[in-house]
Protein backbone atom coordinates (compact mmCIF):
# COMPACT_ATOMS: atom_id res chain seq x y z
CA UNK A 1 0.00 0.00 0.00
CA UNK A 2 1.04 3.75 -0.92
CA UNK A 3 0.20 6.44 1.55
CA UNK A 4 0.49 9.90 0.62
CA UNK A 5 1.23 12.44 3.70
CA UNK A 6 1.20 15.95 3.00
CA UNK A 7 -0.30 19.06 5.35
CA UNK A 8 -0.02 22.33 5.41
CA UNK A 9 3.41 24.32 5.86
CA UNK A 10 4.41 24.07 9.30
CA UNK A 11 1.35 21.46 10.24
CA UNK A 12 3.50 18.81 11.41
CA UNK A 13 3.67 16.69 8.68
CA UNK A 14 7.49 15.66 8.99
CA UNK A 15 6.81 14.77 13.03
CA UNK A 16 3.98 12.71 11.62
CA UNK A 17 6.50 11.17 9.30
CA UNK A 18 8.82 10.07 11.95
CA UNK A 19 5.87 8.46 14.09
CA UNK A 20 5.38 6.43 10.90
CA UNK A 21 9.00 5.20 10.91
CA UNK A 22 8.84 3.89 14.34
CA UNK A 23 5.98 2.12 13.43
CA UNK A 24 8.03 0.48 10.57
CA UNK A 25 7.07 2.12 7.66
CA UNK A 26 9.56 3.13 4.93
CA UNK A 27 8.83 7.16 4.69
CA UNK A 28 10.52 8.97 1.46
CA UNK A 29 10.68 12.71 1.98
CA UNK A 30 10.33 14.36 -1.61
CA UNK A 31 10.72 18.03 -0.42
CA UNK A 32 14.22 16.59 1.20
CA UNK A 33 14.70 15.52 -2.78
CA UNK A 34 13.53 18.62 -3.97
CA UNK A 35 16.29 20.48 -1.76
CA UNK A 36 18.72 17.66 -3.36
CA UNK A 37 17.69 18.43 -6.70
CA UNK A 38 17.27 22.09 -6.59
CA UNK A 39 20.85 21.92 -5.73
CA UNK A 40 22.00 20.02 -8.26
CA UNK A 41 20.04 21.85 -10.63
CA UNK A 42 21.07 25.36 -9.51
CA UNK A 43 22.63 26.43 -12.43
CA UNK A 44 19.23 26.01 -14.60
CA UNK A 45 17.48 28.13 -11.32
CA UNK A 46 20.78 30.83 -11.71
CA UNK A 47 19.64 31.24 -15.51
CA UNK A 48 15.64 31.92 -14.77
CA UNK A 49 15.82 33.46 -11.71
CA UNK A 50 18.87 35.38 -11.36
CA UNK A 51 22.92 34.80 -10.50
CA UNK A 52 22.22 36.96 -7.40
CA UNK A 53 20.92 33.75 -5.73
CA UNK A 54 24.39 32.58 -6.17
CA UNK A 55 26.04 32.64 -2.76
CA UNK A 56 29.85 32.58 -2.12
CA UNK A 57 30.45 29.47 -1.72
CA UNK A 58 28.43 28.53 -5.27
CA UNK A 59 25.62 27.08 -3.19
CA UNK A 60 21.74 28.19 -3.72
CA UNK A 61 20.40 30.90 -1.80
CA UNK A 62 17.04 29.25 -0.77
CA UNK A 63 15.40 31.67 1.02
CA UNK A 64 16.00 34.43 -1.50
CA UNK A 65 14.34 32.42 -4.09
CA UNK A 66 11.55 31.75 -1.68
CA UNK A 67 10.95 35.30 -1.67
CA UNK A 68 10.94 35.24 -5.48
CA UNK A 69 8.35 32.50 -6.12
CA UNK A 70 6.27 32.17 -2.96
CA UNK A 71 2.95 34.69 -4.13
CA UNK A 72 3.44 34.68 -7.78
CA UNK A 73 1.94 31.40 -9.51
CA UNK A 74 4.05 32.15 -12.19
CA UNK A 75 7.51 32.43 -11.20
CA UNK A 76 6.22 29.61 -8.81
CA UNK A 77 5.34 27.19 -11.44
CA UNK A 78 8.85 28.21 -13.19
CA UNK A 79 10.40 26.56 -10.62
CA UNK A 80 8.64 23.85 -10.48
CA UNK A 81 9.04 23.01 -13.96
CA UNK A 82 12.90 22.33 -13.14
CA UNK A 83 12.93 20.49 -10.04
CA UNK A 84 9.61 18.38 -10.21
CA UNK A 85 10.17 16.23 -13.28
CA UNK A 86 13.31 14.88 -11.55
CA UNK A 87 12.04 14.70 -8.31
CA UNK A 88 8.73 12.40 -9.47
CA UNK A 89 11.86 10.09 -11.28
CA UNK A 90 13.38 9.83 -7.99
CA UNK A 91 10.42 9.37 -6.68
CA UNK A 92 9.26 6.70 -8.78
CA UNK A 93 12.36 4.76 -8.45
CA UNK A 94 12.04 4.74 -4.53
CA UNK A 95 9.21 2.87 -4.59
CA UNK A 96 9.93 0.61 -7.31
CA UNK A 97 12.42 -0.51 -4.52
CA UNK A 98 9.64 -1.15 -1.85
CA UNK A 99 7.60 -4.26 -1.17
CA UNK A 100 5.30 -3.34 1.41
CA UNK A 101 3.50 -0.47 2.58
CA UNK A 102 5.50 2.40 2.38
CA UNK A 103 4.67 6.41 2.90
CA UNK A 104 5.68 9.06 0.27
CA UNK A 105 6.09 12.32 2.48
CA UNK A 106 5.24 15.30 0.07
CA UNK A 107 4.02 18.82 0.67
CA UNK A 108 2.54 19.61 -3.19
CA UNK A 109 1.40 15.95 -3.07
CA UNK A 110 -1.23 16.66 -5.53
CA UNK A 111 1.63 17.44 -8.15
CA UNK A 112 3.47 14.39 -7.46
CA UNK A 113 3.50 11.59 -10.57
CA UNK A 114 2.60 9.31 -8.10
CA UNK A 115 -0.56 10.88 -6.70
CA UNK A 116 -3.04 8.49 -8.86
CA UNK A 117 -0.89 5.25 -7.09
CA UNK A 118 -1.61 6.40 -3.49
CA UNK A 119 -4.58 4.47 -1.71
CA UNK A 120 -4.71 6.35 1.60
CA UNK A 121 -3.72 10.24 2.09
CA UNK A 122 -2.73 11.54 5.76
CA UNK A 123 -3.70 15.04 5.55
CA UNK A 124 -1.80 17.22 8.88
CA UNK A 125 -3.35 20.65 9.72
CA UNK A 126 -3.04 22.57 13.05
CA UNK A 127 -4.82 26.01 13.54
CA UNK A 128 -3.42 28.97 11.70
CA UNK A 129 -1.96 31.13 14.71
CA UNK A 130 -0.01 27.63 16.17
CA UNK A 131 1.34 27.54 12.13
CA UNK A 132 2.41 30.77 11.77
CA UNK A 133 4.19 30.89 15.40
CA UNK A 134 6.04 27.60 14.34
CA UNK A 135 6.71 29.59 10.85
CA UNK A 136 8.13 32.18 12.43
CA UNK A 137 10.21 30.24 14.99
CA UNK A 138 11.42 27.49 13.15
CA UNK A 139 12.38 28.94 9.49
CA UNK A 140 13.13 32.36 10.87
CA UNK A 141 10.75 34.13 8.46
CA UNK A 142 9.23 37.77 9.02
CA UNK A 143 5.80 37.94 9.29
CA UNK A 144 4.89 38.82 5.59
CA UNK A 145 7.31 36.09 4.30
CA UNK A 146 5.11 33.63 6.56
CA UNK A 147 1.93 34.68 5.14
CA UNK A 148 3.55 34.61 1.62
CA UNK A 149 3.55 31.01 1.95
CA UNK A 150 0.38 30.51 3.69
CA UNK A 151 -0.73 31.99 0.73
CA UNK A 152 0.42 30.39 -1.71
CA UNK A 153 -1.10 26.83 -0.28
CA UNK A 154 -4.77 28.57 0.33
CA UNK A 155 -6.79 26.58 -1.66
CA UNK A 156 -4.35 23.36 -2.11
CA UNK A 157 -5.46 21.56 1.11
CA UNK A 158 -9.14 22.01 0.50
CA UNK A 159 -8.84 19.66 -2.23
CA UNK A 160 -7.67 16.66 -0.20
CA UNK A 161 -11.10 17.46 2.24
CA UNK A 162 -13.37 16.79 -0.82
CA UNK A 163 -11.24 13.94 -2.32
CA UNK A 164 -13.51 11.26 -0.91
CA UNK A 165 -16.49 12.61 -2.79
CA UNK A 166 -14.75 11.29 -6.03
CA UNK A 167 -13.71 7.44 -6.17
CA UNK A 168 -10.71 8.00 -8.25
CA UNK A 169 -8.47 9.29 -5.66
CA UNK A 170 -7.57 7.38 -2.10
CA UNK A 171 -9.14 7.57 1.04
CA UNK A 172 -8.16 10.49 2.84
CA UNK A 173 -7.49 10.46 6.68
CA UNK A 174 -7.34 14.40 7.89
CA UNK A 175 -5.77 14.58 11.02
CA UNK A 176 -5.15 18.17 13.67
CA UNK A 177 -2.18 18.41 14.96
CA UNK A 178 -2.80 20.58 18.29
CA UNK A 179 0.52 19.12 19.88
CA UNK A 180 2.66 16.40 19.79
CA UNK A 181 0.73 13.73 22.26
CA UNK A 182 -2.48 13.81 21.05
CA UNK A 183 -1.21 13.46 17.55
CA UNK A 184 0.62 10.62 18.14
CA UNK A 185 -2.36 8.90 19.44
CA UNK A 186 -4.51 9.99 16.72
CA UNK A 187 -1.73 8.28 14.08
CA UNK A 188 -2.15 5.56 15.93
CA UNK A 189 -5.96 5.41 15.57
CA UNK A 190 -5.62 6.15 11.35
CA UNK A 191 -2.67 3.22 11.64
CA UNK A 192 -5.46 0.60 12.85
CA UNK A 193 -7.71 1.89 10.20
CA UNK A 194 -6.07 0.90 7.36
CA UNK A 195 -4.94 -1.96 8.40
Amino acid sequence: MIIGLTGAYCAGKNHVASILEKRGFPVLDADKLGHEVLENEKEAVFARFGYDLKKPDNSLNRRLLGQRVFGKPEELAALEAIIHPKVNNLVKEWLASQSGHCVINAALLHKSAIFEKLEKIILVTAPFLTRLLRALKRDRLSLQEALKRFASQKNIYARYLSINANPFYAETYRVENPGFRKLERSIEKIIERMS
